[in-house]
């Protein structure tokens, strides 16, 4: 999970500097040191959120798995009893 979040707090970061790099803007300006940690938070943010989709999805598809291979399993064991009947 961390390294998600870490991956997209650096990707915020970039932003930040291809930002101030199209303004042709100082990276650095002691007025506008506030929005660093505002673009790295917003990227971490969506970084945690995504590991939670992950996780959500994964168990959807674990569960589905799980109910695709009982039915073929009930359907084996049918047919076995048709075949021996």
């Amino acid at each position: 999970m961390v390294h998600r979040v870490v991956f997209w707090g650096g990707f915020g970061i970039a932003v930040r500097f291809w930002q101030l790099g199209l303004e042709m803007r100082p990276f650095f300006n002691r007025g506008s040191l506030w929005a660093w940690p505002v673009f790295a938070g917003v990227g971490a943010s969506f970084g945690y959120w995504l590991q939670g989709v992950d996780e959500r999805q994964s168990a959807i598809l674990e569960a589905r798995k799980q109910s695709i291979l009982e039915k073929r399993a009930r359907k084996a064991a049918r047919d076995a009893a048709a075949a021996t009947a």
